[in-house]
Order: C-alpha cells, then structure tokens, then sequence
C-alpha cells in the first residue's frame, strides 16, 4: 500500500481517452483501460474518487469534456494522483503533458501513468521526455506514409475510402471504387430536378422533409449547405472523355471508356487543421466545437480520380 504520510489513502481519479480514429482503426476501448486502471488502483491501495472518461477525443488538444471535468477535481484539492493507462492518454504533445503536470503540481496532485518510465527525479522526467517527442516524431511518421499512400493509390485511378462514401454511391468490395446505388441515385435526381426548376435549398429542404426522405445522415431534415455542396460537386456532373482527360492522367491502367461520361473525385485540394476549443455557456456550463482551418494547395498539386456517373449532363448543367 502506498505511504500515506499520516494523511489516509491516496485519492485517484482514474482518466481515460479515445479517439474516433483509435477506436475504430483498433478497438482501443475505455472499458480496457478503465478496467485496467482500477486493477491497479486496487492493488496499489488507491482510493478512487472518480472515473473520468473522454470517448471520441482528440489528444491534440486539452479542450475536453473529461479533462475539464479532471481539472475542475484537481482544482477543487484533495486529489493526490491523476491516473491514466498510457501517457499519451492525457495529451499527444508532450508541451501539453508539461503543462498539466505543473498545473496538477501546484494542487498537491502527480500525474501518473502506467507506462512511466522514469520517477520524479531530474533523469526521470528527462527519460520520459525523450520518450515523449519518440512518440511524437513515430505518429507523424505514421500520418506521413499514410497520407502518402493514400494519394499514391489516387493517382493510380482509386477512390480513397472515407468514412462515408458521397451520397448516392456505396464502396465495392476492395473499397476503392464506387458503385451506384439504386435508392440514393434516385433521390441525388430528385435534388437536381429541383434545383434545375428554380427551387432553393430551402424549398428543396422542406419539399424533401414532406416527402419523407431522410438525409445522409438519418434525420428527416436536409443540411443546406449539404444540398449546395452537392448540386455544385464534380462528382455528380458528367465530364466527357476529353474532359476528364485534361484533369485525370492518361496513364491511369484502368482508364474509363471514350464514349462514356465520369464524374471526378478530388483529393489534396487543400489541407486542413483541426482542434476543439471550448466556450462558456449562459448556464455556467462549457460548450465544445470543432475548429476546422483548411489552406488551399496549388492547383498542380490537386489529384482527380474518375468516378462513374448517373445524371444526364443536361440536367447538371440547367
């Protein structure tokens, strides 16, 4: 049992963070490292005071509905260890990790992690510091060759595979084509038709919402600017051979026949940055958003993949 100093137990919170990518790459779960965590805390002869959960939360930021709530605890005194199965649980930059461990200190609080390497000495925290910036420097390698690789396979005439294909299509079996589907297609027509009598998408909302048809995502009523993106996509306008040719390499093996249309798929149009910030509400409470920054690429850098298309090009165009 840990020495109390005449203080009773030691008081834990037990904390535990996941991505969306983690969870569904790997089926990195809370429950695991939950489980996990109490294991230790009983052995150890830790009190638990609380659990602390952050599902689908990034590591780049320390705006997180969990980690407020831990910071809040820390705040409030008495808790004598903050407590997460892997470092970088609690922050992926090792700057931010620096900076909850100072803030814990001036609380009386560590921050402990199962897979420390080092103690509270000068040589610990430096051993865990280097091994912070190697993880670092492995996770932008990974975002590297994965980023790499996926244009690679857009270059090559493939559809990279996002969470959700475009409306009106669905993924083949290797998940690098897409394949027309019947249901969606006739919807994305009635879009068009709409918007080709003069309708705005507000009409084309409502008009949707009192025939029942749900959006992609489920709910009965149509985002707007989901209807703008979609009239105005490359990917639903038909492209001729000659077209497609000017914006997709010739050398592409598996390219289209001349005598059909395509719509074109774009990759590396811009870049884009993301981190969550959170904002006071009117209740004392926090509200959390995702801030999105997307910088624009040149255009030599964009990458156009052929897709097959199902709209007359007289309709796109009206």
């Amino acid at each position: 049992m840990p020495s109390t100093n005449g203080h009773g137990p030691k008081r834990v919170i037990l904390y535990a963070r996941v991505s969306t990518d983690e969870q569904a790459r790997s089926g990195f779960s809370l429950a695991q490292q939950l489980e996990a965590l109490r294991e230790y805390a009983t052995r150890e002869g830790y009190e638990i005071l609380e659990e602390v959960s952050d599902p689908g939360q990034s590591g780049a930021s320390l705006e997180r509905p969990g980690m407020d709530r831990v910071r809040d605890l820390v705040a409030g005194g008495g808790v004598s260890v903050v407590l997460a199965q892997d470092r970088d649980r609690f922050a992926r930059e090792p700057a931010y990790h620096y900076l909850l461990r100072r803030e814990f200190e001036e609380h009386g609080t560590k921050l402990r992690a199962l897979n420390d390497c080092g103690d509270d000495s000068p040589e610990g925290e430096l051993t865990n510091g280097v091994l912070d910036q190697l993880a670092k420097y492995e996770r932008a390698k990974f975002a590297e060759r994965s980023g790499r690789g996926k244009l690679q396979k857009a270059r090559q005439g493939k559809i990279i595979a996002t969470m959700k294909p475009p409306y009106g299509f669905r993924y083949n079996e290797a998940r690098d084509a897409l394949v027309i589907h019947e249901p969606e297609r006739r919807v994305v027509e009635r879009i068009f038709r709409l918007a080709a009598e003069g309708h705005g998408t507000k009409a084309i909302q409502t008009r949707l919402y009192r025939e029942g048809t749900s959006s992609p995502t489920g709910k009965d009523v149509w985002n707007r600017p989901v209807l703008k993106r979609m009239v105005s996509s490359d990917t639903y306008k038909p492209h001729t051979y000659e077209e497609a040719t000017e914006l997709v390499p010739e050398k592409v093996a598996a390219y289209p026949e001349k005598e059909k249309t395509y719509g074109i798929r774009w990759w590396n149009r811009s870049s884009q940055k993301s981190r969550q910030i959170s904002e006071p509400t009117q209740n004392g409470q926090r509200y959390y958003r995702r801030k999105i920054a997307y910088i624009p690429r040149h255009r030599e850098e964009w990458i156009a993949t052929p897709v097959r298309t199902f709209l007359p090009r007289e309709l796109v165009e009206s």
